[in-house]
């Protein structure tokens, strides 16, 4: 019909062009009112899109950043990305970059988009003592991620070589007195959770110890099950096979309850040293200004996951425990950390060696 009614006012009389003339000024005005329409709608759209920014995600497979292989952020990272899965429907990775005790790996996960594709598992190394112990850190711990939630918290152990007599904490000190070169402790590297709780140790208590650095927590426990040095301050989940094995003599959980799978090594607050209080955590990250639907989507997700009893027993077999928290909690412990352990890597003079 439109076709016909055309083809008449092309015959050049009147009555037809007047014709030609109101179909294609309704043409124009139904393509004008459709060009404004889509142009207005547009952002609505888009709006729409990005108001929920969880409706869709994840959109691809999910990378979570963590260090060395075997760690317990390793385990950590692995353990979370099955239950993730699981739960999503969808592939979550682990990125090992084992190097610079997880610094390479935070300043990766700053530089990603924040799009909640990429995450990382934090720790004391890259998120409290990185800032005192590196100059030209190329990350702010707090300004450049959003806390997820705390994951895992391993306690930290103080264990000896089965050669040395002390059974507590007094005996220890007692030990070290005695040393006119002080005793020798082993951690896996400068700044770790093992060389500040060394340091910790030695403000709260007095004791001689020289720290003696490895590279990597799996040299520094060898090193005290084989008589190299005589102390170490590990990680339970570090520990345990070598507390079970009876290569090393467990004399104190450094914190104020006892841990569930050494339910029969007493505390440091116990043993009448309150202050010394130090555990290992590892706690989910993303890159700042990933959206809070995202931010609040994965956290919800990890905790469901954590609070299961499944979830327990497999930890608690690893020597660690889950540790949920809400976003706000885990920003809050992280800063506390900050201000706790700055103070001791400031004291103590602790350098990256």
């Amino acid at each position: 019909m439109l076709l016909a009614c055309i083809q008449r006012g092309r015959s050049g009389r009147k009555g037809d062009s007047t014709i030609q003339l109101r179909i294609e000024g309704d043409i124009n005005m139904k393509a004008r009112v459709w060009m404004v329409s889509a142009t207005l709608l547009a952002p609505i759209a888009a709006l729409a899109q990005t108001a929920d920014p969880v409706k869709n995600y994840p959109v691809r497979p999910v990378r979570i950043i963590t260090g060395s292989p075997g760690s317990t952020s390793d385990l950590s990272a692995r353990f979370i990305a099955q239950k993730l899965t699981d739960t999503w429907q969808r592939q979550v990775v682990v990125d090992n970059r084992a190097a610079a005790g997880g610094i390479i790996s935070a300043e990766i996960a700053s530089r990603a988009p924040p799009d909640g594709q990429t995450l990382l598992i934090g720790h004391i190394g890259t998120h409290v003592s990185a800032p005192s112990l590196h100059k030209n850190l190329a990350y702010d711990p707090m300004r450049d991620f959003e806390p997820i939630t705390n994951l895992v918290a391993s306690a930290n152990v103080l264990v000896v070589h089965i050669s040395v007599p002390s059974k507590n904490l007094k005996e220890l000190l007692a030990f070290c007195k005695a040393k006119p070169d002080g005793v020798n402790y082993s951690t896996p590297g400068g700044g770790t959770s093992g060389n500040l709780t060394g340091e910790l140790f030695k403000q709260v208590t007095g004791a001689n110890i020289v720290h003696v650095p490895y590279k990597g927590a799996g040299f520094a426990v060898q090193s005290v099950a084989g008589g190299e040095t005589l102390v170490s301050f590990l990680a339970t989940s570090t520990a345990m096979p070598q507390i079970k094995a009876g290569r090393v003599r467990p004399l104190a959980v450094l914190q104020k309850k006892r841990f569930s799978g050494l339910p029969d090594v007493p505390t440091s607050a116990e043993q009448g040293f309150p202050d010394l209080d130090s555990n290992v955590w590892f706690g989910l990250f993303a890159p700042a200004k990933t959206p809070k639907a995202i931010i609040s989507r994965i956290n919800r997700d990890a905790v469901a996951a954590l609070k299961t009893d499944e979830a327990r027993g497999t930890l608690l077999a690893l020597g660690a425990e889950p540790v949920p928290t809400t976003p706000e909690e885990f920003g809050a412990y992280v800063r506390s950390e900050i201000t706790k352990w700055t103070k001791v890597i400031k004291d103590a003079g602790i350098k990256i060696q």
